[in-house]
């Protein structure tokens, strides 16, 4: 950090991960958004269980003992002095409002963004509309990873003088793992939990396999993102369904494991039955040419545009015929993929970076 560029601060929730084996969507971004042109990033996160990501500045901070409040104000505080120390010239955090608004009150004369990548309804300092349009005055500015989520936190809210701007999430192409030879795979990739609806993959397969011979399906996931999650009263029912079913359940693997699996796999299936943020799944389903079938909800649409077929998680038979149009037709499997390949190179991290570096350019000028 010693380029003479303006420093950026990138504060994650306390409890994300940031090294190989435990990280999620939002520590996996930050990491890609390092290199953004014209300024030097230092991320600071809670205390990790392993190593970092190497080549990236990163601040272990762990929530102050004496300070009062929740997890997120006790962590603020604690960050609000590593953030004196260094002396940013901007703050940007991480999908946590109530962290974003107790650093904006520490750091008046630095200016503070959040980033969301989930529902701010249901967020601490953002549930009611009077609560976000606070937010939106009381930040220098608030970005959201997809028009969806923008659309949640404008709802009820009068018209912002700042209004909240759309920064897609990324995925690093480079890191897409080379093409090989398809399997005969439909694959689930993803956490093992209802909003994710892997027991309605399980369903569909059950439907679909035994009209597809050769065909194999399998869940790649855990309730969490580490290898030591928890095996859940749900993971133990999607698996006794899973079995009978012909769908082999891998648990958690770290994230290049999932992308190669993907990079085999004929199908990706991404069933959520929750209004996705985004979809960060889907967008790797297709940069790896993988077919993609997927859920209507959230921002997946705007992910994933015409390179998908949608179908209904709430109707599993819905989406086995889904999978099985996909399994008979491999020209249009052909078709999807590279169609996805195609759209996948608007997520590109060189091209989301280059739209945040003018975003924070316009904070620090305005």
């Amino acid at each position: 950090m010693s380029s003479g560029s303006p420093l950026v601060a990138v504060v994650l929730p306390p409890r994300e991960g940031f090294g190989p084996g435990r990280t999620g969507a939002i520590g996996l971004l930050a990491r890609r958004l390092v290199q953004t042109p014209g300024f030097d990033t230092v991320i600071i996160g809670g205390k990790q269980d392993g190593p970092v990501f190497p080549g990236v500045a990163f601040r272990p901070v762990e929530p102050a003992l004496l300070a009062l409040g929740s997890t997120n104000l006790r962590y603020a505080a604690a960050v609000a002095r590593v953030l004196k120390k260094l002396r940013p010239a901007l703050v940007e955090v991480h999908n946590r409002p109530e962290l974003a608004l107790a650093l904006a009150a520490k750091l008046p004369s630095t200016p503070v963004t959040l980033i969301l990548n989930n529902d701010p309804q249901g967020m601490r300092e953002a549930n009611t509309p009077a609560e976000r349009a606070a937010m939106l005055r009381r930040l220098a500015r608030v970005f959201t990873s997809s028009d969806y989520l923008r659309r949640r936190l404008l709802e009820d809210v009068p018209a912002p003088e700042k209004p909240p701007l759309v920064l897609l999430n990324c995925l690093d192409l480079k890191e897409i793992p080379p093409p090989e030879p398809r399997e005969k795979l439909i694959l689930f990739a993803g956490r093992v939990v209802d909003n994710k609806a892997p027991d309605a993959f399980v369903a569909a397969c059950a439907e679909a396999l035994p009209h597809l011979p050769g065909w194999s399906a399998t869940i790649i996931g855990a309730d969490r993102f580490s290898y030591d999650s928890p095996d859940t009263a749900f993971v133990q029912m999607v698996r006794a369904a899973a079995g009978p079913a012909g769908v082999r359940m891998l648990g958690y693997r770290d994230h290049p494991d999932v992308l190669g699996a993907m990079t085999r796999a004929s199908i990706v299936v991404v069933p959520s039955r929750w209004p996705e943020p985004f979809g960060l799944v889907a967008l790797e389903a297709l940069a790896t040419g993988a077919a993609l079938v997927c859920s209507p909800r959230g921002g997946l649409p705007e992910v994933a545009g015409e390179a998908a077929v949608y179908a209904d998680p709430d109707h599993p038979a819905e989406m086995a015929a889904a999978i099985r149009a996909l399994a008979t037709d491999e020209a249009r499997r052909a078709a999807l993929a590279e169609a996805g390949r195609q759209r996948a190179k608007q997520f590109d991290a060189p091209v989301i970076a280059s739209r945040l570096a003018d975003l924070r350019r316009a904070v620090l000028g305005g």
